[in-house]
């Protein structure tokens, strides 16, 4: 006995089915390419809250050991800011790669 595929692809039942699951699959509100979008999204986002409540942690540990001493206040002033003292000279090196 030879399995009749005509019949089973004729079948209203099964176009129908066909039919909706292809509308749901493709032309809904949330359809899968819609979908995968936004999961790469959510995927992209994540990676950037990670990153940035690391930057964050990273700040508030320099500010609390900016603001503990000083001398860390100071050295923080001079390396960023090239603040000096009157009677000082200050030298600056920079690298002809950071130039660019």
């Amino acid at each position: 006995m030879k399995f009749n595929w005509a019949k089973l692809i004729t079948n209203k039942y099964i176009i129908a089915t066909i039919a909706f699951v292809a509308l749901l699959f493709f032309s809904d509100r949330n359809n899968v390419i819609d979908q995968y979008k936004l999961r790469k999204q959510y995927n992209k986002v994540k990676a950037e809250h990670k990153f940035y409540q690391q930057q964050i942690e990273d700040a508030k540990e320099q500010r609390d050991e900016l603001f503990t001493s000083d001398e860390n206040l100071e050295k923080f002033a001079r390396e960023k800011y090239l603040m000096k003292k009157e009677d000082e000279d200050v030298f600056v090196f920079v690298k002809k790669d950071s130039l660019k």
